[in-house]
């Protein structure tokens, strides 16, 4: 049975959008919906106006025998703005205050709506990277690193605390946490990533740069290349950061236990051309 166009461009849509970052050759919708490739096209074209409009993303053509067609998604600097006002009206409330000086962000990064923003304002930063997976640290920086994941199609890799007999043989290594200064130690599966993979490191929060500093390390035992550091939530820096070239939604400049005050300001997402 032939398809309608406007049937062609729903289900179109909803297969681009399921399937970022994958090049699909034409010929997979040409016999898909019985159409020619120059209708094809046609609709391509309507998409992908469609997505630049409304902020969605874009799509890419690539050219020659093995070409198609490849979703990028995007977030417009006022949607990008409105997702990092977001995190700071959320985070400034005072209730989430815990003894030390500590923020409460649990809640946020349970959060699936907020998660799926956050994921691709740091998908658009990087959206011109080669990036073969995303890393992080059990247990905070998971939501983060999925959401990511989700709108860059490529796996996530879990560093833990500790090695689980489940995980196989580990490659361990031992770290300076950047705030403490304690010893600190990573594990990762050797199953869990392959040599040569372009990586970006993800967290909740950093403080002075240790664990990113330690997930660097790794990554080369790894054999495997920096490719980004993401950040939602970043320290006002009083001592040297052991990390460069790092991407922050949200700075904590100063916190007062006493008045129960939460001072914050944007990241450097846009100084350091985020977008």
């Amino acid at each position: 049975m032939k398809w309608k166009r406007s049937e062609r461009l729903v289900d179109m849509t909803r297969h681009l959008l399921d399937c970022p970052h994958e090049l699909i050759p034409l010929t997979f919708f040409s016999e898909r919906y019985q159409s020619a490739k120059s209708s094809i096209s046609e609709d391509l074209t309507i998409v992908n106006e469609t997505f630049k409009e409304k902020g969605t993303g874009k799509l890419m053509t690539v050219t020659g025998a093995a070409g198609g067609v490849k979703f990028i998604p995007q977030m417009d600097e006022q949607a990008i703005r409105e997702t990092i006002s977001l995190l700071m009206e959320e985070l400034g409330q005072s209730d989430r205050l815990l003894p030390g000086g500590y923020l409460f962000m649990a809640d946020l990064l349970g959060n699936p709506k907020i998660m799926d923003r956050v994921g691709k304002v740091f998908a658009s930063a990087f959206a011109e990277t080669e990036i073969d997976a995303i890393m992080t640290v059990a247990t905070k920086g998971i939501p983060i690193a999925h959401a990511i994941a989700r709108h860059m199609n490529v796996p996530v890799v879990i560093v833990r605390r500790d090695s689980k007999v489940t995980e196989g043989s580990t490659v361990t290594i031992n770290y300076v946490s950047g705030s403490s200064r304690r010893i600190q130690t990573m594990v990762l599966s050797k199953r869990s990533m392959p040599s040569g993979q372009k990586v970006l490191l993800t967290d909740d929060f950093m403080k002075a740069g240790g664990t990113m500093a330690g997930m660097k390390n790794l990554l080369e035992e790894f054999d495997c290349e920096l490719a980004g550091i993401a950040v939602l939530v970043e320290a006002a820096h009083h001592t040297d950061v052991l990390v460069e070239e790092y991407l922050s939604l949200v700075k904590l400049c100063e916190v007062n236990e006493k008045d129960r005050t939460i001072e914050l300001n944007e990241g450097n997402y846009f100084l350091k051309g985020g977008n």
